[in-house]
């Protein structure tokens, strides 16, 4: 079937020519007044046809592998979809992953050209030999050492109309890379046919209606919006630091513009609730609030639900992965006022029920390859094990990791076919079908009384009026065969709340250890650390790094 994903952009632009599509900050004047640069749908369009026409002239054909680095802007977006309308696969990593990781997943990818900014084209430059494919290569901004065209060069001088690729739903349209937050990053190959059913999906489950106005905090959630006839908002922030963001530039863009959906992070949420909460600061204009990539902390759905005044305004938390998003959502009132309680006391974090068309199964906890979905027993409802899914928006490869993909998918043996989804994490459903998610498996602690789950465990202490957030790890850090870990919480406090002295540490200790006395899952815990700053994710600045928390805990405390 003939489908590219660039064509829900032309399909945009037809309906709603004249309305904005994306609006990004273009400096202050003298008064501090933000000036914007903005384009229509029909003048996105446009330009991406002059773009993807450029590509072309270039040399740029169907299936070259493109790596785009560009900061969130206006010409991010015109670039990913004249690449999509050329018929490019575009290759997208985290630039906060590291240098040492970056280049692993470029050598990997053997890139054909690279549209960036100019320090990418130094340091490409600099290790050429490393990219011998890489011919095809344009600059946003000056030009590095005069190699590579500019974006105006590659735009051209007159508007240029253009043929989108004919791509089939199943050709590759971009490969997205995982933050590696668990491991080695990987390459997750998504098809066209795949990201028209997020789009969809993501569409109807939230009733996203064309000419509404979003402001996304993680860059790659604005295609959505130009596929869907929504206006787009850029930021002004640093994507790769969510929980450094000023809360004053995000107010800021959601009062100019009406913004009516947001996107971000927890941690986005939790320096934007906090300061609106302390000034009385309130988002009338917002329909709706999301938070993805870990658990919404019920501190900051607290905080936003006072926050988001239009009466039907919620927070809403969808569940995912980079391989199969999304998966399930909930929203914050239902967490408040039903799943919270049962939280407090172990149950893990409620993500909520499936969307439509997304099939969710839980079976039994497995460390190797499963090859078929019969070779492993399904749990019932209530049980913890591991969450499989399947669904229309469900990536089916890594990139070049058949070692990878052998551990990740399992073969659908039964008469419709087809292929799950490992996601990592452990869980269970409810008896009424709702997806509660109990930690990554990779962060199971197997101590002497059974296994223990980051998300079920963390909460509990969570609750202490001092922490600000915890960790659990296992002791040691990597167990020999048959060896049961000891159970170690490590401590973040509240700003401020870091005890300062033996006494002072003595009596915190003694007050946490007597809130996991209160809790079967709790009760085995006796040795508490605390860290000054949790160290977390690149991407969304939430998920806890208990891989480098376990080695640190294993220096102070004993196994």
């Amino acid at each position: 079937m003939l489908l590219n994903i660039a064509q829900r952009l032309r399909d945009s632009a037809a309906r709603s020519p004249w309305r904005v599509a994306v609006a990004a900050p273009a400096g202050r004047d003298r008064r501090g007044r933000v000036a914007y640069s903005q384009l229509t749908f029909q003048q996105l369009d446009e330009e991406t046809d002059r773009l993807a026409a450029g590509l072309h002239r270039l040399g740029v054909r169907p299936g070259h592998r493109i790596v785009l680095m560009v900061r969130p802007s206006i010409e991010f977006l015109a670039l990913t979809y004249a690449l999509f309308k050329a018929g490019a696969v575009i290759v997208l990593i985290d630039p906060g992953m590291g240098r040492t990781n970056i280049f692993k997943c470029l050598e990997l990818v053997e890139p054909d050209g690279f549209v960036a900014i100019p320090i990418v084209h130094v340091l490409r430059r600099l290790r050429r030999g490393k990219f011998p494919k890489a011919r095809f290569n344009v600059t946003l901004g000056r030009r590095a050492w005069g190699h590579g065209v500019t974006y105006e060069t590659l735009r051209g001088n007159a508007p240029t109309p253009w043929t989108i690729a004919p791509t089939q739903a199943t050709d590759p349209a971009a490969i997205i890379f995982t933050s590696g937050s668990t491991g080695p990053p990987k390459g997750v190959v998504y098809e066209h046919g795949m990201f028209d059913a997020q789009v969809d999906m993501l569409r109807d489950f939230y009733r996203i209606e064309p000419g509404e106005v979003d402001l996304p905090g993680f860059p790659l959630f604005a295609l959505f919006n130009a596929a869907m006839g929504v206006t787009t908002v850029v930021p002004d922030m640093d994507p790769t630091r969510p929980a450094h963001v000023n809360p004053l530039r995000i107010i800021e863009a959601i009062r100019d513009h009406g913004v009516t959906q947001a996107f971000g992070s927890p941690a986005l949420w939790n320096r934007v609730g906090r300061h609106c909460v302390e000034q009385g600061v309130t988002f009338p204009s917002l329909n709706r609030g999301l938070s993805a990539g870990a658990p919404v902390p019920m501190h900051v759905l607290q905080r936003m639900s006072q926050v988001l005044t239009n009466p039907q305004a919620d927070m809403n938390t969808p569940y995912g992965a980079t391989e199969s998003l999304p998966v399930a959502s909930i929203s914050g009132r239902e967490v408040l006022h039903e799943t919270s309680a049962l939280t407090k006391r172990g149950a893990g974090t409620c993500v909520g029920r499936p969307f439509p068309r997304v099939d969710v199964r839980i079976v039994e906890i497995t460390d190797g390859p499963i090859s078929k979905r019969s070779a492993v027993r399904e749990l019932p409802s209530g049980e913890i094990g591991e969450i499989i899914v399947r669904s229309p928006s469900t990536t089916r490869e890594y990139f070049r990791r058949p070692e990878a993909n052998a551990l990740a998918k399992i073969a659908e043996d039964g008469p419709e076919g087809g292929f799950w989804h490992r996601m990592g994490d452990v869980g269970s459903l409810d008896a009424t079908g709702r997806l509660w998610f109990c930690g990554r498996k990779a962060h199971i602690v197997r101590g002497a009384h059974g296994m223990m789950f980051t998300e079920c465990v963390e909460p509990i202490f969570n609750e202490h009026p001092r922490v600000y957030r915890t960790a659990l790890v296992g002791v040691p850090a990597v167990p020999a065969p048959g060896q049961s870990q000891r159970p170690v919480l490590i401590v973040e406090t509240e700003a401020g709340h870091m005890p300062s002295s033996d006494d002072a540490r003595r009596q915190f200790i003694d007050e946490l250890r007597a809130i996991g006395a209160g809790n079967p899952l709790t009760a085995m815990i006796d040795a508490f650390l605390f860290h000054p700053s949790l160290p977390v994710d690149i991407r969304h600045n939430v998920k806890i790094f208990r891989e480098r928390l376990a080695p640190w805990a294993e220096e102070r405390v004993k196994p």
